[in-house]
């Protein structure tokens, strides 16, 4: 029967605490947690395409709420992600061709994505709302 004195020997293996915080790391969780947020933009627009095919009062029902401040944040964030989930994208397809795995050049890199996807964000909602 092993007691506690048994688990003293083991070695401990790492904890976040070990872990120091980097971008490509957060560029890691933001591309999966953008994918997800790109599932939660395909129902909208699948609404939007049911709302539209039910009638004109129906879309007009569905265009009023998706106009509400809530739902143009979500509208927001659902852009952010998909600007984001390109831009990494293509510098996932940088890294199928060998390139960018220098240290230096994947955090530079990995701020490009993050920038990007915020700038072209904005960018995307000033065309719609300024147009």
């Amino acid at each position: 029967m092993a007691g506690p004195q048994a688990n003293d020997k083991r070695p401990l293996s790492p904890h976040l605490q070990v872990w120091r915080w980097h971008v490509t790391m957060a560029t890691s969780i933001f591309h999966r947690a953008s994918g997800v947020a790109l599932y939660l933009g395909a129902m909208v627009l699948t609404a939007w395409v049911v709302a539209l095919a039910s009638g004109p009062a129906a879309y007009a029902d569905f265009m009023s709420f998706l106009m509400s401040p809530l739902c143009l944040l979500i509208l927001f964030g659902i852009t952010a992600a998909a600007c984001y989930h390109l831009a990494n994208g293509i510098r996932h397809l940088a890294w199928d061709a060998g390139k960018g795995f220098d240290p230096k050049v994947s955090t530079a890199t990995g701020w490009a994505t993050i920038v990007a996807g915020a700038v072209g964000a904005v960018l995307v909602f000033a065309l719609a709302f300024l147009a």
